[in-house]
């Protein structure tokens, strides 16, 4: 098949490129690689079923015509990150419910199946543990810019249930909960991809808050099995459907595990939220999904562990220390 892949040098979207190039299908990436990296994609760019396209997914009339030539579309392409929607919050609105608004439209135009990932945070304050996807949702007041994705990211949610309901749209919208593994950066204040570079460097480990928060990582591999299903998988159209993992750590606990299978001496510096994003951010203790529907519809069950997650991205790590360190010698 065809397949069009926004935001596809991006840390998800280009793991699904791989995916789906060794799946034997022909790929397009589109990408103005203002989050996603060069690098991501680099070494797919000379295969000879797939093509880059360095633009943006605003661009209405360039989608128009990736669209009307593809047979599937993932829409990956958002704004990333707690530090990013922190500091350009206007960005993070724009990106992620234009972008949208653009790609269904011209989905819905030409019929195409189409994926459309959310996030966790859309369940905002909400504490009934674990996180079901028909529970009701909870945010912030709109003066804390806090909340700006999840809003936002809610809001492609209703656009896509609506054009199922108007239209039968072969849409079907995947709830991450935090995606980790190779090729993710700790630059928008990603945590294990931070805590991993500062302990191979024996650099304090700064945990925002008192470090008890907990979330659950699910490895980018495991993830990009359940998109791949969710696509192909017509029961699945119309529904909003959680992806990740549900086994639960601290923070506090990351912050160890990241030392000890590192063999690190760093230690662990505790930051206030205010001092790490500014006055007024507010965060959610805990953050578990209910993995009972992806289960149920398309065989969902994560496979790889935190720890199979933290070797991952500290042996990438290395290895790009050390291959900067041939190339400063040479």
């Amino acid at each position: 098949m065809k397949i069009l892949i926004t935001g596809g040098a991006g840390f998800v979207g280009s793991h699904l490129a791989d995916r789906l190039i060794g799946e034997g299908h022909e790929i397009t990436v589109i990408d103005d690689l203002s989050t996603g990296r060069y690098s991501n994609i680099a070494h797919l760019e000379n295969h000879e079923r797939f093509r880059l396209i360095i633009d943006t997914v605003l661009n209405a009339g360039l989608m128009e015509e990736l669209i009307r030539e593809t047979d599937r579309v993932y829409h990956m392409a958002s704004a990333v990150g707690v530090r990013l929607i922190m500091e350009q919050p206007v960005k993070t609105i724009e990106t992620i419910f234009h972008g949208t608004d653009v790609i269904l439209g011209r989905c819905a135009k030409y019929r195409k199946r189409v994926l459309i990932p959310s996030t966790s945070e859309v369940y905002g304050k909400g504490i009934s543990v674990p996180f079901r996807e028909e529970d009701d949702l909870l945010t912030g007041a709109t003066d804390k810019h806090r909340w700006a994705y999840a809003c936002a990211k809610t809001l492609d949610e209703f656009l896509a249930l609506a054009h199922f309901k108007e239209t039968r749209l072969p849409v079907v919208v995947a709830r991450l909960f935090n995606t980790v593994g190779p090729r993710q950066t700790g630059q928008y204040g990603m945590v294990v991809p931070r805590f991993v570079e500062a302990a191979l460097k024996n650099e304090p480990i700064e945990v925002h808050g008192d470090g008890t928060q907990s979330r659950c990582f699910g490895h980018v591999s495991d993830v990009v099995d359940g998109l791949t299903k969710l696509i192909e998988t017509p029961a699945c159209f119309g529904q909003v459907i959680n992806l990740g993992s549900d086994a639960e750590v601290s923070i506090n606990d990351l912050a160890k595990r990241a030392i000890g299978l590192t063999a690190s001496r760093s230690e662990i510096k505790y930051i206030r939220y205010d001092e790490a994003y500014g006055e007024g951010f507010e965060d959610m203790q805990r953050r578990v999904p209910s993995l009972d529907k992806a289960a149920r519809l398309i065989g969902y069950k994560p496979t790889r562990s935190l720890d199979d997650i933290i070797n991952d991205v500290a042996a990438e790590m290395r290895h790009e220390a050390s291959a900067s360190t041939r190339h400063a010698q040479n």
